[in-house]
């Protein structure tokens, strides 16, 4: 389900771009950010602010959470809140990293479990 060549955000941008006929240039304008800018980001060397991706979300009809399931900007805030509101988050999360479970595990068995809360 999760393969190892999972694409990258910029990837998903480039693709949902192309997808639409948007030039990088054309995109670019559109959200208020210079074309090198937008190059980086495509080419990964540069990750959006929120605000830049909910644009490029906007602009691309895609969502915030769908591009966002492609960055790699680890969300320290939210990681903070969610410990703070339930101590058992950090134990797991040690308890994840002593047993050295890969993120491939990791995102296989929140497929699963997502897929047994549909049903």
């Amino acid at each position: 389900m999760f393969a190892n060549n999972m694409i990258t955000l910029g990837e998903r941008i480039r693709e949902l771009r192309e997808a639409k006929g948007l030039s990088l240039r054309g995109l670019a304008k559109q959200i208020g950010i210079t074309p090198g800018y937008m190059s980086d980001m495509e080419n990964g060397y540069r990750h959006p602010s929120d605000k830049v991706l909910e644009s490029i979300a906007q602009v691309l009809d895609s969502t915030f959470a769908d591009l966002g399931r492609y960055n790699p900007k680890l969300p320290i805030e939210g990681l903070k809140r969610l410990a703070a509101s339930n101590p058992l988050y950090v134990t797991a999360l040690r308890k994840v990293i002593e047993k050295n479970v890969s993120p491939q595990d990791l995102l296989e068995f929140a497929e699963k479990y997502q897929a047994k809360k549909r049903d």
